[in-house]
């Protein structure tokens, strides 16, 4: 049984991943994981899964995100799994992912899905070990992260 301590501090962990996106926060990004991190997106844009140092998974997300006007992870519905160990926790949630370029022919991106993410205890806190988007659905045009990726790099 997972109490309300871990529950409360694993999902604020996942509100976080997409938050720390969303405001383009790298330093308190980087708080969010160990060192090396599995990540998955897959479903996302083909590939399989890959073991990065996290500074290269943030180097990666600065390579796109700054070239966006704007970008909005709401994720809802945590379900929270605490291993027997008590110091590994899966959580999945779901989440629709909004990408904005204002000047753009068709303006938004947006993906929804779920993210199901690993996490470990340490001593200071919950950190990510695993990051996996499992994409159901995408509306709009996927040109425009192409687009957003060119901006970030002229940047």
């Amino acid at each position: 049984m997972i109490s309300f301590t871990d529950h409360e501090a694993i999902t604020r962990q996942v509100y976080l991943y997409g938050y720390g996106m969303d405001q383009q926060d790298w330093e308190g990004y980087r708080q969010l994981f160990d060192d090396e991190v599995v990540v998955d997106y897959s479903s996302y844009s083909g590939g399989e899964p890959e073991v990065v140092a996290t500074e290269q998974w943030i180097a990666r997300l600065q390579s796109l995100f700054p070239g966006l006007d704007a970008t909005q992870h709401s994720m809802t519905n945590p379900l929270v799994d605490l291993a027997d160990d008590g110091d590994t926790a899966r959580c999945r949630m779901y989440v629709r992912a909004a990408h904005f370029l204002n000047d753009w022919p068709e303006p938004e991106f947006t993906i929804g899905g779920y993210y199901d993410h690993r996490l470990r205890r340490t001593p200071d806190g919950w950190r990510f070990r695993e990051v996996k988007l499992i994409v159901w659905w995408r509306r709009g045009d996927p040109e425009l992260m192409v687009e957003a990726r060119r901006r970030a790099a002229e940047a």
